[in-house]
């Protein structure tokens, strides 16, 4: 029987799977890391041992523990966060640890140096984005100017998925939807880089090559054969950015089709069938050529209860912590007994973009228990996701649905907590493994041997979360003063910045 394998780089884990023809999981396997923070704003990943080395180890595992031949997989399919930089130099090798996506803030004054040269106008015109810690040509552009070293080796600019991709056929490509995340290099309407910033930032043949995501890449080579435990000639997809795979993974393809994904950030999709023009948000082409998509993310959601966990859970046992929190906050009725948390713990992406943003949990008096603050956190991060499905609607765009994928969908505090905030329903499939699961799609489709319509027979709807309106009035309440809270104080955050 065919199979298809599909691994995800995430920001904490590493995430894979073998799937049949059917849709059927057929094994799975997991690497956990760490996301380095050298300094206050920077986040990173060693590619060599968070990408490859993790790739490497999780094929061979689901080979092994599956008993299927490396003969039967007919396609693999990869996708990692991003966007990221990562400069290589002529062998492929990295120069550096990869600069991860929106997390990491080091390019601001590129990104203020930009804006100012370009317009955001023009840039919203012409690559469908204005320039915010999302951008990875101000990143680039960080690296020409602060380590002019390592930027005369650099031999490609990659991103997650390209670089595994490079490893396993040996061709520099990246997807259109990646590539459109590299502002200002990416032309929209041509679905091409641009050769206007050669001189500035970096020239387009320093880029990979551009292909759709069910594309084919390439095959495996010997090498990565040896080193996945796959068979050569195995065909590779060009992948793309996670997030992406996670919206496949739950049925996201037709125009108003949203994705919220609960991961390390709240990362949002709409598929659209044009281009939504708003410098808050995110446009990239979708995954398919024709269509549109509209992206937006926060920058904290599980980095912030993993921290929570970290400094006031220390004696729960790690690996059951965060249920017993998400019990614990069930106890605290809706609104967290008056608490808001502001969850800008590392600034914030869309729909401020400050990277100067600062957390904040406000409303304290001495009969809060660790259930409120906690609940707080949760309903912190579900404010932040109503601004941004406001601002969406605002936009003009065409929201029809929303679906819900991710670990933070098994916490029913928190799922219901965005619905309930948001007055949005939100439906979750059976299959909650997210992105690597999207990816062995994504080569069934590429191969040939599945339909994209086949998503609802592999992974059908099994829950839907309404919103309960019981809780309205108190969150009507709650919104305002979390809207309030930023406005107030966003200059004081940007005094404690210097």
């Amino acid at each position: 029987m065919p199979h298809y394998l599909g691994i995800d780089i995430g920001t904490f884990e590493s995430k894979g799977t073998l799937v049949d023809d059917t849709g059927r999981i057929v094994a799975t396997a997991a690497r956990p890391h760490k996301m380095l923070v050298p300094q206050p704003g920077w986040a990173e990943h060693d590619a060599e041992t968070n990408w490859w080395g993790e790739f490497c180890s999780i094929s061979k595992e689901l080979i092994a523990s599956s008993g299927v031949a490396p003969s039967d997989i007919r396609s693999v399919g990869a996708s990692g966060i991003g966007p990221c930089m990562l400069p290589v130099d002529a062998d492929g090798v990295p120069l550096m640890n990869a600069v991860l996506y929106g997390v990491d803030t080091r390019a601001a004054v590129e990104i203020e140096e930009l804006s100012a040269e370009i317009g955001v106008d023009e840039l919203v015109r012409t690559g469908g984005n204005a320039l915010t810690s999302q951008s990875v040509g101000p990143k680039i552009l960080w690296l020409k100017k602060n380590r002019p070293e390592l930027y005369a080796r650099t031999h490609k600019v990659l991103n997650s998925s390209s670089f595994l991709v490079h490893r396993l056929t040996g061709r520099y490509v990246l997807d259109h939807y990646s590539a459109c995340s590299s502002s200002p290099l990416y032309d929209a309407a041509s679905n091409q880089w641009t050769d206007r910033f050669a001189d500035r930032i970096i020239a387009p043949e320093r880029l990979p090559g551009l292909l759709w995501t069910t594309d084919i890449a390439g095959t495996v080579t010997a090498a990565a054969a040896d080193a996945t435990g796959l068979a050569a000639g195995t065909p590779v997809i060009a992948g793309t950015i996670d997030a992406a795979s996670e919206a496949v993974s739950v049925g996201v393809q037709g125009t108003g089709e949203m994705m919220v994904m609960y991961g390390s950030t709240m990362f949002i999709i709409l598929v659209t069938d044009r281009r939504v023009e708003d410098p808050r948000l995110w446009y990239a082409p979708w995954l398919f050529q024709g269509q549109h998509a509209c992206m937006s993310g926060t920058s904290t959601s599980g980095t912030l209860t993993r921290w929570f966990q970290d400094q006031f859970a220390r004696e729960l046992d790690p690996k059951s912590a965060l249920r017993e929190l998400a019990e614990q906050a069930a106890t605290s009725p809706a609104g967290a007994n008056g608490l808001v948390v502001l969850p800008y713990f590392s600034g914030e992406r869309t729909p401020i973009h400050d990277p100067q943003a600062k957390g904040m949990l406000f409303g304290l008096d001495l009969t809060h228990t660790r259930a409120d603050i906690y609940r707080a956190f949760l309903e912190g991060i579900a404010y932040g996701v109503n601004d941004v499905i406001e601002t969406y609607v605002g936009a003009g765009a065409p929201l029809k649905t929303i679906a819900a994928v991710g670990g933070g969908t098994k916490n029913q505090v928190w799922s219901q907590s965005v619905s309930d905030v948001s007055n949005w329903p939100q439906t979750v499939r059976a299959k909650t493994i997210g992105a690597a699961y999207g990816n062995a799609f994504l080569g069934a489709v590429a191969v040939g041997n599945a339909r994209r319509s086949d998503i609802s027979a592999w992974n059908p709807v099994e829950r839907l979360i309404e919103p309960d309106s019981g809780n309205a009035a108190v969150y009507a309440r709650r919104r305002k003063t979390f809207k309030e809270l930023y406005a107030r104080t966003k200059d004081l955050m940007k005094e404690a910045s210097r």
